[in-house]
């Protein structure tokens, strides 16, 4: 019996072109990419070019040293490290005479195997339609293929590529149900707001350790029960995780994990996801969680600060915590220090007690110290105020119960008629 397509192993060739940057970091992130997706990358080629060529992408004659090199290294895919258009993909697809595919589809490719929840599966292909209908006519070879494998998933199997209608209209469905659940998480949020619980968003670069940084947040809670899965690869989880924390002093607050950010990160993936990113813009605190480790941390650091510019979320308050300390030589002459700036190690637990603190100091900070008589028939008021708040004196009166304590300025108001002078 023959080998399907998903059994025939996926050697790649990555193509970068080079403008007015570096992308040595960038092409490296491909190949990351490339090997999540279950690619084996074989060769890298690079050309410097001031003019992207609107047939080819590269140049005729780069074009030829690329077919050369699929050739010797036996390989049956090429992978570009920028977007491609309908016409470039059919023209190289013709000259090379083997799959080929761009950035975004790798990624879209990544994120369809990785979507866990409806809204996830809802997002991914709803950016698969978007990127997809431009270039039907393009991708008619790559989308008839037998078989699956990378930049296949999804709608592509479906062969949309001979129905502009039913794509459009599929778009249009998704589109609905995305918004069914954007009105349920405005209702959650709407409750959330209601019970003044903080929110404190994770965000950064894909693989920084965020879902670490969240499961040992949930162990010092004691709530290893309500652990996220985390694995060192990029876009481990793409489905926002919330789950309440519940410190020793008492205080409580919402911690969200975020999908992780990459460079070029394709624009109608950042659409798709806004209804999960939104988390992010109503946040009362946002944690920048960096990978220390990683050699150029300031580019990455630089690309997740350009997506919540891009989703309007870079005003928010924001603390900055530089992961994986375990892995790297301490230098203060590298990696930046500043007041809202923490050096941790997520694995081993180091530093991750100056982060509650520091969450605490700011999420926290306007608590107003109080002193409450609440009367005996009012015990829910008591028993709130037990278990949502640090009590430092407790004594029982003969007008009620006497209660010295730390209040969210929201609880002041709602208790405020027995608050003692």
């Amino acid at each position: 019996m023959e080998n399907s397509f998903e059994e025939i192993t996926q050697r790649a060739i990555l193509v970068g072109v080079e403008r007015n940057e570096d992308i040595t970091y960038s092409m490296d992130e491909l190949s990351q990419l490339a090997q999540a997706a279950d690619c084996e990358v074989v060769g890298e080629l690079v050309q410097k070019r001031e003019r992207i060529d609107a047939a080819f992408f590269i140049g005729k004659g780069k074009l030829e040293e690329l077919k050369s090199a699929c050739e010797n290294l036996e390989s049956n895919m090429v992978i570009f490290n920028d977007e491609l258009s309908g016409v470039q993909l059919r023209n190289i697809e013709e000259k090379l005479e083997l799959k080929v595919i761009d950035r975004t589809i790798l990624i879209l490719d990544i994120f369809s195997k990785r979507a866990v929840s409806k809204e996830g599966k809802l997002q991914v292909e709803l950016a698969q339609l978007q990127y997809r209908l431009p270039r039907l006519k393009g991708l008619g070879k790559s989308l008839s293929r037998l078989g699956g494998g990378i930049g296949t998933r999804g709608p592509g199997e479906k062969k949309l590529e001979t129905d502009r209608r039913h794509v459009l209209s599929r778009m249009d469905d998704v589109k609905k149900e995305l918004e069914d659940v954007k009105r349920i998480r405005s209702t959650q949020r709407g409750q959330r707001k209601k019970s003044e619980i903080p929110v404190v968003a994770l965000v950064g670069y894909t693989n920084a350790g965020k879902s670490t940084v969240m499961n040992v947040l949930l162990q010092k809670a004691n709530k290893e029960e309500k652990s996220v899965y985390a694995e060192d690869m990029l876009f481990a989880t793409l489905d926002t995780s919330q789950r309440k924390i519940k410190l020793e002093t008492k205080e409580e607050f919402i911690l969200i994990d975020t999908v992780g950010f990459v460079s070029k990160l394709p624009h109608k993936l950042i659409e798709a996801f806004k209804g999960t990113l939104e988390e992010v813009i109503f946040a009362d605190l946002l944690i920048h969680v960096v990978d220390a480790s990683y050699e150029n941390f300031a580019f990455q650091m630089d690309v997740t600060e350009k997506v919540l510019k891009e989703i309007k979320a870079e005003e928010r308050k924001k603390i900055t915590i530089f992961n994986k300390m375990d892995k790297i030589a301490y230098d203060e002459g590298i990696i930046p220090w500043g007041e809202d700036i923490l050096y941790v190690s997520a694995k081993n637990g180091k530093g991750m007690d100056q982060l509650i603190q520091k969450i605490r100091e700011i999420i926290f900070s306007g608590m107003v110290q109080a002193t409450l008589l609440i009367p005996f028939e009012r015990g829910d008021i008591s028993s709130y105020l037990c278990n949502h708040t640090k009590i430092q004196k407790m004594d029982y009166k003969e007008e009620g119960v006497y209660i010295e304590t730390k209040l969210l300025k929201a609880d002041f108001n709602r208790y405020k008629e027995f608050v003692c002078d």
